[in-house]
């Protein structure tokens, strides 16, 4: 038997790793979670679930709970912050395409806690740092702590620097672009401030970009280095604080509740399978965070992984495992890291004229219920997941 009856090995307890797991157990199989860090990490991540990840976790209750603890976001908006003239997508154009016509804005981390919680005991072994892994003709191998686990499949959900994915010889192919990110929480009250503001706002400012996320008892705030400043220096909280008075003097001193610096990539792994061996998320594609892309799509890698397993448990030809690649490698490249790069590169725009032309083709779109329905189908992934299924 191709899945034999030891556990199906993942490694790194994210979102997507997690998601993987309660999947599986869901399905009746045995899985295995080995996280390097001692517990669920609360580090400022992923906030934006785009409607199919909500309407997967529907039924399981799980999205309810989301929703609770998140701020729901029925429109989002590119603006220019000087004249506050912008263009506003409104999901609701969607109702037909989803039972979740809005985006949510909710903290990572609650989403791995619910799926954590669902699990059977002792599936998450954390402080487990896996050392080396192998495969061989009857299953994999992971080494911990000196000692090793066999498993009849093994699945990287480790992120960017994947040992799973070195295993496999698949290279990150792709580019790391040349501005680090700023990301911050605070309490500061940008809605009485700025007219209009959605729940999550793209803006053009003299000589740069900005982005305010607004979760439920605060606003993340997105910003880049100065020309000439170091990442240390533009992490300081006062580097920080000139920044949000630059573009709102009334900003003051706001308080700094998170801080973070990070460089984007956008990357994908050559190949998601070994044999016994893939990968999911992060461990196989990168990308801006413009658009929340990443962690969504890294879960419907695992949605997609999980039902495939499920079909060589109950009899299947093991071959059917390559529909994993086939299915998200091109999703990753066309859509999750190519709208991603659009993204980033629409908001790199430097040039008035050139924003204001391309604000007036966005306000037209928005205007338009096809145009925006189409539009929003592709931002929101519901059509490339519609194109990965199909195949």
């Amino acid at each position: 038997m191709y899945l034999t009856q030891d556990p199906i090995l993942i490694v790194g307890a994210g979102p997507v790793g997690l998601t993987l797991a309660w999947r599986l157990t869901q399905l009746g199989l045995n899985a295995q979670v080995f996280e390097a860090e001692n517990k669920i990490t609360d580090q400022l991540r992923a906030s934006t679930f785009h409607p199919p990840t909500l309407d997967y976790f529907d039924k399981s209750g799980i999205t309810a709970e989301l929703i609770a603890a998140g701020k729901i976001t029925p429109t989002w908006q590119i603006r220019m912050h000087t004249s506050g003239e912008r263009a506003e997508f409104d999901l609701s154009v969607l109702n037909e395409d989803t039972a979740h016509p809005y985006r949510l804005q909710c903290r990572q981390e609650l989403l791995a806690r619910a799926l954590a919680a669902r699990l059977p005991k002792d599936t998450i072994h954390f402080s487990s740092s896996i050392t080396a892994v192998s495969q061989d003709k009857d299953g994999v191998s992971i080494i911990l702590n000196d000692k090793v686990v066999r498993g009849s499949i093994l699945i990287g959900c480790d992120g960017a620097r994947s040992i799973v994915r070195k295993a496999i010889g698949a290279v990150f192919e792709g580019e790391t672009y040349p501005e680090n990110t700023i990301l911050v929480t605070t309490h500061f009250p940008f809605e009485d401030h700025l007219d209009g503001l959605s729940g999550v706002n793209y803006i053009w400012k003299p000589g740069g970009t900005y982005s305010l996320l607004r979760l439920p008892d605060l606003w993340r705030i997105s910003l880049h280095p100065t020309e000439g400043q170091t990442p240390e220096k533009a992490l300081e909280d006062s580097a920080i604080r000139a920044q949000t008075r630059e573009v709102l003097p009334q900003a003051e001193d706001i308080d700094i509740v998170e801080k973070r610096i990070y460089r984007v990539h956008r990357r994908v792994a050559t190949h998601y399978r070994k044999n016994r061996i893939f990968i999911a998320g992060d461990a196989a594609h990168l990308n801006s965070p413009k658009g929340g892309m990443g962690m969504n799509g890294g879960i419907h890698d695992a949605w997609c992984l999980a039902d495939l397993l499920m079909e060589v448990a109950n009899g299947g030809d093991p071959e059917r495992l390559d529909k994993y690649e086939t299915r998200r490698r091109p999703i990753a490249c066309d859509d999750i890291v190519a709208q991603a790069d659009k993204n980033r590169a629409r908001m790199s725009i430097k040039n008035e004229a050139k924003r204001y032309e391309y604000l007036k083709s966005l306000q037209d779109i928005a205007a338009d219920p096809i145009k925006a329905r189409n539009f929003l189908l592709r931002s929101s992934m519901i059509e490339g997941l519609r194109r990965s299924e199909m195949l």
